[in-house]
């Protein structure tokens, strides 16, 4: 049985079994061209177990890596199968893309993609009990309803539990999910209820979930060591002293390849335990071969960004109107030039992959926000197929788009096979530091043009950035479409590009976590020029059309209106005249990831050029329905003190063609004592619910530049933040 869904390519698949005494129901999206296989011989996976004593067991499909999709999907599932969730049990599922399609964390997508499917998920096996109820008591099933894992006869009040119904599911068909009726979210009784994450006392009492907690029988630990210049081969090592070093096991060169996400140069050590690994480690004394890339280096990615902003643009991604002619008619012009630095993902947990190798059959344990991609990396590297491959998905101790990635898992995978026996492969603070796919830095040259009465005439915009020609570095590019573009009548954006060794790659709002502090930021300088109220000209600035565009890259700007005006309630904007001296409110929006997001930050200079963030107001705007308030408001709150991390403190400096820095002292995060207070505002709007894990991070860090600004009048134009040139 197959029904559409979302589009055209994909569809539902589900199927109802008894396995071990209670009901299973199965449930996959596959592409319609897998579909006769699919809906054939194929296996499918149960979401939902339930058990003769009432307990459902759910499986959450996702990698989680604290953005707590493994309790907000399975609440979906839960809220339309009508079960209490005190008698609902969650389990981690393993990757299997043949039955769930993509697992993957990332673009904060978990709730748009899921919301519709998994509500109809938990919907068909309600209806299953109901109908296995209404065989048993000889009734139309429409004359029963369900409350709380229970099915109950409306005319008589008789009740039987989805326990004792469950093994007579077996001779019911599952209906098709199109004629299911999904619940009325006023009936909600789960999804909308802050509900705390599934793991948390796990978490917090130690209990092994991450995968650096992994233990399998007969492991052995190792270490990686590959050179500080990304992809630079091994010339020499000492493989005698490492090897001399007592409990390890054994120490070998990999060749590995060119591809820079995948299985690079390097020396693996093997021992009985990870301090002896890292012993071993330290005994190479390992050197490392020339690299053409060798000689990058950050002033020499300044350097030529300067010299490209100053030449005529390679490529145009925007040309609206005539910005010559609107700059030399424009009562005030502004002209800038913004940067931004390399940032690393910097996750509490390492990086680490646990796999064994056992007669021609791979096995792994990683934490990996994109599992399957991973296992199609270790099958094209050892030759192996990738149905022999396992992929068991463990809590990721944070994730933030590096483990998008599986450099790591291809790394363990080689050294188990190699060392014959099962190893756990983890890394050190350095390693992740000085191995990451960095946030690309990127320079903006700016000007603008407003006319008499406040209204911005020209935008535009030279972007320099990492890349070949029209092709750019991995999230190193920006779009076309990015505000004010479509709002401004006359309007360039042009980029030039310069090659890049180092790997880049996604992070949390990639792309938007930069593009917002320097839009942003500049259309504050165009405020300043038009003596014009920040908030109110951005106002002015979205116009009066609810909607820009078609699609998904239609902007509307009347959702946008709406958190703005939310923003400037919650933060007291109007009062800000009354704070005292060196204390300032700046504020921002952005649209990412189909949420809508303005910020108010609240901050302090001090005379000594010190910073305070004093309170962060957000007001969002992500559709109709919140699945989990709690984790919502954490996803924000966590996003907006990332953003504040970004601003204040990080940068990655290449020098010699490698990272710079190596740990959390000359990369810090931001720490509980300067941790602000950030209060948050959901604005419900009648749009289909959208993902939070990454849009209420970019708007943060221009409110703050923003705010310093009308704190102190100098203005912020590169990251991080230099407080000594804030000294007064």
């Amino acid at each position: 049985m197959t029904l559409e869904l979302t589009g055209a390519s994909r569809r539902e698949l589900l199927k109802a079994s008894v396995v071990g005494g209670g009901l299973v129901l199965s449930f996959s999206i596959a592409a319609k061209s897998e579909a006769a296989e699919t809906a054939g011989a194929q296996a499918l996976n149960a979401y939902v177990r339930v058990a003769p004593n009432g307990i459902v067991t759910i499986m959450a499909k996702n990698p989680e890596i604290g953005q707590g999709v493994k309790t907000s999907l399975p609440m979906m599932i839960a809220e339309e199968l009508d079960v209490a969730w005190e008698n609902v049990r969650i389990e981690q599922a393993d990757n299997d893309p043949k039955l769930f399609t993509r697992q993957f964390a990332g673009g904060s997508l978990a709730t748009p993609m899921n919301f519709d499917d998994l509500r109809r998920v938990g919907a068909v096996a309600r209806a299953m009990l109901v109908n296995a109820a209404a065989v048993a008591w000889n009734c139309p099933a429409g004359e029963c309803k369900t409350a709380a894992g229970q099915v109950i006869h409306v005319a008589t009040g008789r009740k039987a539990s989805y326990g004792s119904l469950a093994g007579q599911c077996a001779g019911v068909a599952a209906p098709d999910p199109k004629t299911v009726t999904l619940k009325d979210p006023k009936t909600y009784k789960i999804i909308g209820k802050s509900t705390p994450q599934y793991d948390t006392r796990k978490i917090v009492t130690g209990q092994p979930l991450f995968g650096i907690d992994v233990r399998v029988p007969g492991m052995l630990y190792a270490t990686y060591e590959k050179a500080p210049v990304f992809g630079a081969k091994v010339a020499s090592a000492n493989l005698d002293a490492a090897r001399a070093v007592k409990g390890v096991k054994k120490v070998f060169v990999v060749d590995g390849g060119t591809r820079l996400d995948g299985l690079l140069p390097g020396v693996a050590v093997v021992a009985d335990s990870w301090w002896a690994a890292r012993k071993g480690r330290n005994a190479l004394q390992t050197k490392w071969a020339d690299h053409p890339t060798s000689t990058q280096s950050t002033a020499g990615f300044d350097k030529r960004a300067a010299e490209l902003a100053a030449g005529a643009p390679q490529t145009s991604l925007r040309k609206d109107g005539d910005v010559d002619a609107a700059l030399k008619g424009a009562a005030k012009t502004v002209e800038a030039a913004y940067s931004y630095p390399f940032l690393a993902h910097a996750p509490m947990e390492p990086q680490n992959t646990t796999a064994s190798f056992k007669n021609g059959k791979m096995e792994i344990w990683a934490p990996s926000q994109n599992p399957e991609p991973g296992r199609q990396l270790v099958a094209s590297t050892l030759g192996i197929k990738a149905d022999d491959i396992t992929v068991h998905m463990t809590r990721c101790g944070g994730g933030f788009g590096r483990r998008l990635s599986n450099d790591y898992m291809v790394e363990a995978a080689w050294i188990a096979r190699e060392a014959g026996a099962p190893v756990k492969l983890l890394w050190t603070r350095e390693d992740d530091m000085h191995h990451d796919f960095y946030r690309p830095a990127g320079y903006h040259h700016f000007k603008g043009g407003v006319d008499a009465a406040g209204n911005v005439v020209a935008w535009q915009n030279h972007f320099v950035t990492f890349g070949e020609g029209e092709k750019v570095a991995a999230s190193a590019g920006m779009g076309g479409t990015e505000f004010p573009a479509r709002f401004v009548a006359n309007c360039r954006i042009d980029q030039s590009t310069m090659p890049l060794g180092v790997p880049t790659g996604p992070m949390r709002a990639p792309g938007s976590n930069a593009i917002a502090f320097v839009n942003q930021s500049f259309i504050d300088e165009l405020a300043h020029a038009a003596n014009a109220d920040p908030l109110a000209f951005r106002m002015k600035l979205l116009g009066e059309a609810p909607m820009v565009g078609t699609g998904p890259s239609g902007y509307n700007a009347g959702r946008m209106k709406g958190v703005l005006a939310a923003v400037e309630k919650m933060s007291g904007w109007a009062d800000r005249s009354k704070l005292p001296a060196g204390t300032a409110m700046g504020v921002a929006f952005h649209y990412s990831h189909a949420g809508y997001f303005a910020e108010v930050v609240q901050a302090t200079v001090a005379k000594t050029g010190g910073v305070k963030v004093d309170k962060v107001w957000v007001a969002a705007d992500v559709g109709r329905q919140i699945v989990n308030p709690a984790g919502a408001l954490n996803q924000v709150q966590g996003a907006a003190l990332e953003g504040l991390s970004h601003a204040l403190y990080q940068k990655i400096t290449i020098e010699n063609g490698a990272a710079k820095q190596s740990n959390f002292a000359d990369y810090p995060l931001l720490k509980m004592a300067a941790a602000p207070p950030v209060e948050v505002k959901f604005v419900i709007t009648d749009y289909p619910p959208t993902g939070l894990g990454e849009p209420a991070l970019p708007p943060v860090i221009p409110a703050l530049c923003n705010a310093i600004f009308a704190a102190t009048g100098k203005r912020i134009r590169s990251l991080p933040i230099d407080t000594k040139q804030l000294a007064t």
